[in-house]
């Protein structure tokens, strides 16, 4: 998968010095821009911190990632997806969280019945929220408004912008 950004300490915080990242844990993660029958994007708003993020999380040991996507896609927006296409890959370092973390994303349609979501316990302390944006452009827009109050948040803004954004450039 092609590597679409590389995101680190210094393209959030520029004074930050570097560090020795040799002994960083690393994490390997499934996301997915997943589009209903009218194209309307899934994103979850994270309120208590101000920002949007597409659904997605860590790949479990002993699991592949396209099974931890259709997991998350099924824990956090309640449905199953069908793979389209892969959009590409961001590697994140996380400094503070001492973490290299591998986003793999794809572009994904929403198949079958929507259920109710089974969120994690932080998650819910989060106050994550479904938002399903009208487009990939609305997308777009309301992570590029958001103004994160956390670390992660950030991160996040700059990865999932960047994913939507070359999403945009396959649906073209």
């Amino acid at each position: 998968m092609k590597t679409l950004k590389v995101i680190k300490e210094q393209d959030i915080v520029p004074s930050a010095p570097p560090v020795d990242r040799s002994e960083f844990q690393t994490r390997n993660v499934a996301r997915a821009i997943v589009l209903n029958e009218n194209n309307g994007v899934y994103l979850l708003k994270v309120s208590l911190h101000n920002y949007h993020k597409l659904p997605g999380g860590g790949v479990d040991r002993g699991e592949d990632i396209k099974s931890a996507l259709a997991r998350e896609c099924m824990e956090e927006i309640g449905c199953e997806v069908d793979i389209i296409k892969d959009v590409g890959k961001i590697v994140e370092y996380l400094d503070g969280f001492r973490l290299i973390q591998t986003s793999y994303c794809f572009l994904a349609k929403h198949v079958g019945r929507q259920v109710a979501s089974s969120l994690e316990k932080g998650e819910i302390a989060e106050g994550f929220v479904e938002v399903k944006a009208k487009n990939i452009d609305e997308a777009i827009r309301l992570l590029e408004q958001d103004q994160p109050d956390n670390y992660e948040g950030h991160f996040i803004k700059i990865r999932d912008t960047a994913l939507l954004k070359a999403a945009k450039e396959l649906l073209t």
